[in-house]
């Protein structure tokens, strides 16, 4: 073989690994998953370095940086792939940020927090919500909010609870409880002792469905094969509610979202009592606003809600979705537009899908909606 041949053989070898097209996109995320080392100059970088691209047939892939020093190479100057990355500093220094945030009695100002972490407020606010999905100001009611909940559930009471989750006044908890809890204060101490929960379950093409509502509208559509597991979820959620089988009214409200499922184009208006923290609401809102028939990927919702790094968050707020198919995360797929983990089964989420795609057109026009969502 001519070297000719063999450098023609070698680059074909680094194209085809799909490494090789991160380091062409210079893709900060692939950055502490490998380096690459160029022959021709001794050096390896990180992915993401912004020196010349290397011709493909001189480029070696190594997965750590000693792994390159092994084989005799010495660290790119510009790059510096011996040390942390960037995402990697931004992420111990918004750890340390939660953590200041987390221990202290009041809020810490946004500019005592970017100068602990050595940046101008405006940066750090900036990488503090690209890596959390959240603001400091929102991180900080999130945990206020996650105390109190723990707070409620021991302190001798409500107004102890109060002041042990760091607010520091009972009308600023009260103004936020409602939508924080679901209930009020007292009540979720209680476990939902004196909550009135109507229940009923039915059956429609996807199986069981138990749809159960408070007084402030819908808390759960649950999805599954045998009604009395369904039941038991919901006595798990509020093991001290009082849940009463739905009456002739609740029946008719169960059979209007099993009509919905059915046939989409029929639409879903009802109150809903949805709880979660301040990211997972976010992402929720992002997700009733997709038009039945189209599908949108985990990295396009990170993108619309504003914090296009937190796709894995995204992906747990889905997972954490109690309202299947009124908050429609069955909408959500992977970036190459196949059906991903869904928390009512993989089947439910085709099902669905392939009723949402009839009633709007026919699976083409889903299907074209799939590839621009997908990013």
């Amino acid at each position: 073989m001519s070297t000719a041949e063999r450098n023609a053989e070698l680059a074909r070898r680094v194209v085809a690994d799909p490494r090789w097209a991160t380091v062409v996109a210079r893709d900060a995320k692939a950055d502490g998953h490998f380096v690459y080392s160029v022959r021709t100059t001794g050096v390896y970088c990180r992915p993401s370095c912004a020196s010349r691209r290397a011709r493909p047939e001189n480029v070696r892939f190594h997965a750590t940086h000693e792994a390159a020093e092994r084989a005799g190479f010495r660290p790119c100057r510009r790059c510096h792939p011996d040390r942390p990355s960037l995402t990697e500093r931004h992420a111990v220094q918004i750890t340390r940020a939660c953590r200041a945030i987390e221990a202290a009695e009041h809020v810490p100002s946004l500019a005592t927090l970017a100068a602990e972490a050595g940046m101008s407020a405006w940066h750090f606010h900036r990488v503090f919500k690209a890596v959390t999905g959240l603001t400091p100001r929102g991180y900080a009611q999130a945990h206020r909010a996650r105390r109190a909940r723990q707070e409620l559930t021991r302190a001798d009471s409500v107004t102890d609870a109060i002041y042990e989750a760091g607010y520091n006044s009972s009308g600023r908890f009260y103004a936020e409880a409602n939508a924080r809890l679901g209930m009020t204060p007292s009540a979720y101490r209680a476990g939902g002792a004196a909550t009135r929960i109507r229940f009923a379950v039915g059956e429609c093409s996807l199986g069981s469905i138990l749809v159960a509502a408070s007084e402030r509208g819908i808390c759960a559509i649950l999805l599954g094969d045998d009604p009395d597991t369904l039941g038991r979820r919901l006595q798990d959620e509020f093991p001290k509610a009082e849940l009463v089988g739905g009456d002739e009214d609740f029946e008719r409200l169960v059979a209007r979202v099993v009509g919905f499922v059915e046939t989409p184009a029929v639409g879903l208006d009802l109150p809903l009592d949805v709880r979660g923290t301040a990211f997972q609401q976010r992402v929720w809102q992002a997700l009733r606003a997709l038009p039945a028939g189209t599908t949108v990927s985990y990295t396009e919702i990170a993108r619309r809600i504003g914090v296009p790094r937190a796709v894995r968050a995204v992906a747990q707020a889905c997972a954490a979705n109690r309202l299947a198919v009124a908050i429609p995360c069955h909408r959500v797929v992977r970036n190459d537009g196949a059906l991903s983990g869904y928390r009512w089964g993989v089947h439910r989420k085709a099902a669905l899908l392939a009723a949402e795609a009839q009633a709007s057109g026919g699976g083409q026009a889903a299907r074209r909606q799939r590839h621009t969502g997908a990013a």
